[in-house]
């Protein structure tokens, strides 16, 4: 898969590491790939390799949003078209929206002209993204929206980054609530001090 990833940030890079040892080809979209700060952030990758936002989304099928979710709206004509191509928004407008959508998954969703649009990675922290494994079992992982084709992109990249399995929360009415479930994973570790170091799973009886 040719993933593109806007932003190189910590979630970004943790997930675009992963996705390279999968055997996907993955560019990071940044507005200056000669600046040392975005050269510098992705020093945890060795193999990264930068674009301006408008080269790497024109290049790749899926699209992968880590920008603060503020950014979406300013975003998209960077992107240029994008339909035909999957966009994931791994966000979270928790302090932050794209004024007036609720969440950048909205703003995407109204604004790219597309709707393969899903919301995914973006229910826990960028140390679990880049390692899901806690002894012999793995995170979950997450994702809302109301498209099936990228559900099955995003279940895939995140089985691919090492999660144990995807789970789907519903169509787009769950989005904000998949962000709330973000709010929980910050709740419990930041702000309830248990730490980082913390993942959901499901498990059944």
């Amino acid at each position: 898969m040719k993933i593109a990833i806007i932003g190189a940030g910590n979630v970004g890079a943790a997930l675009g590491k992963n996705w390279l040892a999968a055997g996907h080809e993955v560019v990071f979209g940044v507005r200056d790939p000669n600046s040392p700060k975005s050269q510098k952030a992705l020093d945890s990758v060795p193999a990264a390799v930068l674009q301006t936002i408008n080269t790497a989304a024109a290049w790749a099928d899926t699209i992968v949003v880590t920008t603060p979710p503020e950014a979406a709206i300013g975003l998209v004509d960077q992107l240029g078209p994008v339909q035909g191509k999957t966009l994931i928004d791994a966000t979270n407008s928790i302090r932050t929206r794209p004024e007036p959508y609720p969440t950048a998954y909205h703003a995407l969703l109204a604004l790219t002209g597309t709707d393969q649009v899903v919301k995914c990675f973006n229910s826990t922290g960028f140390e679990n993204m880049a390692d899901p494994k806690y002894g012999d079992t793995a995170a979950d992982m997450f994702m809302a929206g109301d498209s099936d084709a990228a559900k099955a992109v995003a279940r895939q990249l995140a089985l691919d980054a090492g999660f144990a399995e995807c789970y789907d929360f519903g169509n787009g009415e769950r989005v904000q609530l998949l962000e709330q479930f973000a709010l929980s994973w910050i709740n419990l570790a930041i702000f309830q001090g248990i730490g980082r170091g913390i993942a959901f799973k499901v498990i059944k009886r």
